[in-house]
């Protein structure tokens, strides 16, 4: 008797359990999006220096390091935005000896502002010594404040869908209960890029302005949302 007075005592804390966790509620879920695209005005590129032999003569990473400081100087590139990434053998005494002829190779990262700096920079560092340039990735210095505008507009547009959806049927929005968000962005992907340089020379041109295409990141949020249908 005992047993089945503890049994009977399960099922009934089990069922009014069960029966406090069932949301009653009345509910309609929408899904609201915005989206917007903007040119990136932030563009991290990568340069990297090769040293390499002319004739007896070697061209040392020095002196083409020496050349790409001057240069991004002279661009008014910020200290902050011209950084090492990486290097090959810069300081290998052992490969060096081993090898004279070895080629050592350092890596730069630059941010750009403005990308017709790109060209007047490389125009201003001997073209051999350049071992390859690259885009590695995009930004936009107000990304985080268009992002949040952009999240508003997409719950704003759900709330505007789900009112529109039961006035027609003569109900009434009541509060929301859950909102979920959904970012689905497309940034550019990184690439290689090719740039345009003119033998060294004191008295040459100005370089022309940067032909890269820059291509917009395209912003897009969704939000789910669950409002309670009014009473």
């Amino acid at each position: 008797m005992k047993k089945l007075f503890i049994l009977a005592a399960l099922t009934i804390a089990s069922y009014t359990t069960f029966v406090q966790i069932v949301d009653l509620r009345r509910k309609i879920e929408v899904v609201g999006t915005s989206e917007q695209e903007v040119t990136p005005d932030i563009i991290h590129v990568s340069i990297s220096l090769q040293e390499y032999i002319d004739g007896k003569k070697k061209v040392t990473i020095d002196q083409l390091e020496n050349q790409l400081e001057a240069a991004v100087r002279e661009a008014g590139i910020a200290k902050e935005d011209f950084t090492i990434n990486n290097m090959w053998a810069y300081n290998n005494t052992y490969q060096k000896k081993k090898n004279p002829d070895f080629l050592a190779s350092k890596q730069y990262g630059i941010k750009f502002r403005d990308l017709n700096k790109f060209n007047q920079i490389l125009a201003k560092v001997d073209s051999k010594g350049i071992q390859s340039t690259n885009i590695d990735s995009y930004d936009y210095s107000k990304i985080d404040q268009l992002k949040n505008e952009l999240k508003l507009k997409a719950l704003l547009a759900a709330k505007v869908k789900a009112t529109f959806l039961l006035n027609g049927l003569s109900e009434r929005l009541g509060h929301v209960l859950n909102i979920t968000e959904n970012d689905n962005s497309n940034y550019p992907q990184p690439r290689q890029v090719m740039f345009k340089t003119t033998a060294m020379s004191a008295d040459r041109a100005a370089p022309a302005e940067s032909d890269i295409d820059v291509k917009k990141i395209k912003l897009s949020f969704q939000i789910n949302a669950v409002f309670e249908i009014g009473k």
